[in-house]
């Protein structure tokens, strides 16, 4: 995978700055894009128009040196760093020790996003070297329109989702109804144990998540509300699983809502009523359209139903409370929006298509699916079946 970077040469000459720095672990999602190195500790990537360069410990210059996508590849050492000393030396050391590495690449001027390292930045002033933020995030932008590769990193991602999701599904169906409970090969079904089955069943996949969202009842009705405690029968169940493949670091995003046993009447309106509106996203979804149009079909469905948006009432607390969508790769959420600020979609764009309803007298309905926008349309990532009751 070689992003197109030139919209990042671009900025520098721009800000008239020599390069791109960044001072990082590979946990920082643009380190490990424009790098294209995994690494636990920090270290230093710069890009020029004349290539990307890392500057790295001893104990990652082997790895780097055959697993990055930079040019050329230098290690501390060579410019003297003594890694073993003491705190306030090592700091002075290395900020010493980066400026000298741009100074060998004749970079006198860089320019940095806006959460660098303090310490960094002041040190290199220190040492004569200018440092400035960025005023647009231009690597995250990059990054919002994937290579084909890329797509099918969070394709794979998505499809041990779905493997997670049947997991779960399975355990419901299983499950029989005791005192208006779920019970599961003897004992109370729980968020939590639903929840170990997804996280197992990733692992297995290759892929992990740190969390996950199984809420029942008034617990749904909280967009972000993780769930916990027992599941109920005759309650929605909203499982939202968003897992990263531990290989491709792409993660997949897929919701579905749940109810073991009958829904109630209030429950069936509002779950096809959020069909309709998740059909009228996609309906709207083709490149040049903007995120803020596609969620204004969202809206319009529900508003013309009765239901409160905030685009309707901007401190409504019931009702679609929640944006469309959002972008999806190396972060859960990252460029491009499918909101009132969302702008235009294009080709490489992979984004989710996720309208709900939320009330905690009537519990929480949202249904996710997870697209790319194609130059004809989109396609959809998301191959598993959109149903609310499970006998």
């Amino acid at each position: 995978m070689y992003p197109d970077l030139s919209p990042l040469s671009d900025a520098l000459a721009d800000a008239d700055v020599d390069g791109y720095l960044l001072d990082a672990d590979s946990g920082e999602s643009d380190q490990l894009y424009l790098s294209g190195f995994d690494a636990p500790d920090e270290f230093v990537t710069l890009y020029t128009p004349d290539g990307t360069f890392l500057l790295v410990s001893g104990l990652e210059y082997g790895r780097a040196t055959e697993e990055s996508r930079a040019d050329e590849v230098a290690r501390l050492s060579d410019y003297g760093f003594q890694e073993k000393v003491g705190e306030h030396g090592q700091t002075e050391g290395r900020n010493r020790t980066c400026a000298a590495f741009l100074a060998d690449r004749a970079v006198e001027s860089v320019a940095a996003p806006e959460r660098f390292p303090l310490g960094t930045a002041d040190g290199l002033r220190e040492q004569g070297v200018s440092v400035e933020v960025l005023d647009e995030d231009v690597v995250t932008q990059i990054r919002a329109t994937k290579t084909d590769e890329e797509v099918e990193s969070v394709h794979e991602a998505q499809q041990a989702n779905e493997a997670a999701m049947r997991a779960a599904e399975e355990m419901l169906e299983a499950a029989s109804v005791e005192g208006g409970e779920l019970h599961y090969d003897g004992d109370v079904l729980t968020s939590e144990r639903v929840k170990e089955e997804i996280e197992v069943t990733l692992l297995r996949h290759g892929c992990a998540l740190d969390e996950t969202i199984v809420a029942c009842g008034a617990d749904a009705a909280g967009p972000h509300n993780r769930g916990s405690g027992p599941l109920e029968a005759g309650e929605t169940i909203v499982i939202d699983i968003f897992p990263r493949n531990k290989a491709s670091k792409y993660h997949g995003d897929m919701t579905r809502t749940f109810v073991k046993g009958d829904p109630s009447d209030e429950v069936r309106r509002r779950y096809d009523d959020t069909y309709e509106a998740f059909e009228a996203a996609l309906d709207a979804l083709e490149p040049g359209v903007t995120g803020e149009e596609v969620h204004d079909a969202v809206c319009d469905v529900y508003e013309e139903k009765g239901y409160d948006t905030l685009r309707s009432d901007p401190s409504a607390e019931t009702g679609f409370i929640h944006s469309t969508g959002h972008g999806i790769g190396l972060d859960v959420h990252e460029l491009p929006q499918v909101s009132p600020s969302g702008g235009e979609l294009k080709p490489g764009h992979v984004v989710t298509i996720e309208p709900g309803l939320y009330d905690p007298d009537v519990g929480g309905i949202r249904i996710e699916d997870l697209v790319v926008v194609t130059e004809d349309g989109y396609r959809n990532l998301t191959d598993y079946p959109i149903r609310l009751q499970v006998e």
